[in-house]
């Protein structure tokens, strides 16, 4: 912490399985039970067949590339992403999904390598294989030293926070939520005695104010309260008005930041009562290259957040973006023309900010809060 200021990193999906982890020193089985592709090198092979030959098997700090040099500039306080797959060696593929991830736990260098602080764990892919996958999962992260949030052997462990003290008695809590319209399953809640993912079945009042319940249960005077969200679909810039209610009503209840991940494309930026929140932070690692469909949103190009909070307070004093993009499964320093272009799209969609690009080449939205308009 610098000059009273709490500085986080905020990522949206870093999905390490499937394609990106064949490429790594130790893939798992390639096997895939999707209805069009059955072997995860497929997409290693649609990867270089857009961007360029991939030389496999690549180091751990590859998936990153020059996010870790960037990471390193900005030297956050705390290091939140959603880890958005397995990781596991087990065969067992969850029923009634077409899509499974899963990386191979002595890959797991790849994601010690950017040290995060928190992995949230409510998304549509935890339970990718079944819930031995998923004890599997927790046990590979305690042994590698990383904190996770959101998913647990209990329902006590899954809604529980994550705690990062930061110093002069500052602390981070993280707590992560996951709703049924990213994907998940209901049957993956975590229960009294069953292991699953913190589970809202839907963005409404009574859901808000049960998260906000549980955050009061626990915070203390000067703890900056961050829930991580994953809800919503793929593609598409609009916000329902649920889940705009459902943030500003955790803000009212107290909470910080509210950092909403699902989304394979940034979505709004909103500065809600001096407060941020994120409703898509779009993919931030993943084997998507060489995909076609949705190339108007331009889901090639990712976000790292740097939101800087007043320590004692959560206000949000500063927000900085360093964009990137994803070539050959590697994340590089985006082009001028394609910040300038994200930049047009972020102040198009995000009613109440201005975004600015800054000389370093980041972007930035300065503090400002939004008129609280009936959504």
């Amino acid at each position: 912490m610098r000059d009273g200021v709490v500085t986080l990193f905020l990522c949206g999906d870093v999905m390490l399985g499937r394609g990106v982890d064949q490429i790594l020193p130790c893939p798992g089985d390639p096997a895939l039970r999707e209805p069009w592709v059955h072997d995860a090198r497929s997409y290693v092979e649609l990867a270089e067949a857009a961007c360029g030959p991939i030389p496999a098997p690549v180091p751990p700090e590859w998936p990153w590339g020059e996010a870790l040099a960037v990471l390193a500039a900005a030297a956050p306080d705390v290091r939140i992403l959603n880890l958005e797959t397995s990781v596991t060696r087990s065969d067992t593929f969850a029923p009634d999904k077409d899509i499974h991830y899963r990386m191979h736990p002595a890959n797991l260098p790849a994601l010690v390598v950017a040290r995060p602080d928190v992995c949230v764990l409510a998304n549509n892919h935890t339970l990718d294989f079944g819930r031995a996958g998923l004890l599997e999962t927790l046990d590979s992260l305690t042994g590698a030293g990383l904190p996770a949030a959101g998913a647990g052997r209990d329902a006590q462990a899954a809604y529980a926070p994550a705690v990062r003290p930061v110093a002069d008695g500052v602390r981070v809590l993280v707590f992560s939520l996951g709703m049924t319209c990213s994907g998940i399953p209901p049957s993956w809640a975590a229960t009294a005695d069953r292991a699953g993912v913190a589970y809202v079945p839907a963005a409404t009042a009574e859901a808000a104010a049960a998260v906000v319940g549980r955050v009061r249960r626990v915070r203390s005077a000067g703890d900056i309260v961050v829930v991580s969200v994953h809800w919503g679909s793929n593609w598409g810039y609009h916000v329902p008005r649920e889940q705009i209610r459902f943030a500003r009503a955790l803000v009212d209840g107290g909470v910080d930041v509210v950092h909403g991940h699902s989304s394979h494309h940034p979505r709004p930026v909103e500065v809600y009562r001096d407060r941020l929140i994120l409703y898509g932070c779009g993919d931030f690692i993943d084997d998507y290259e060489g995909i076609c469909g949705y190339e108007q949103y331009r889901d090639d190009l990712r976000i790292a957040y740097f939101p800087s909070l007043t320590a004692g307070t959560g206000r949000l004093a500063d927000l900085r973006m360093a964009i990137l993009r994803a070539r050959r499964m590697r994340l590089e320093p985006a082009p001028e023309e394609d910040r300038a272009w994200l930049r047009a799209a972020l102040g198009r969609i995000s009613s109440g900010v201005a975004v600015t690009p800054e000389p370093d080449g980041t972007l930035r939205v300065a503090r400002a809060t939004t008129t609280a308009q009936q959504p």
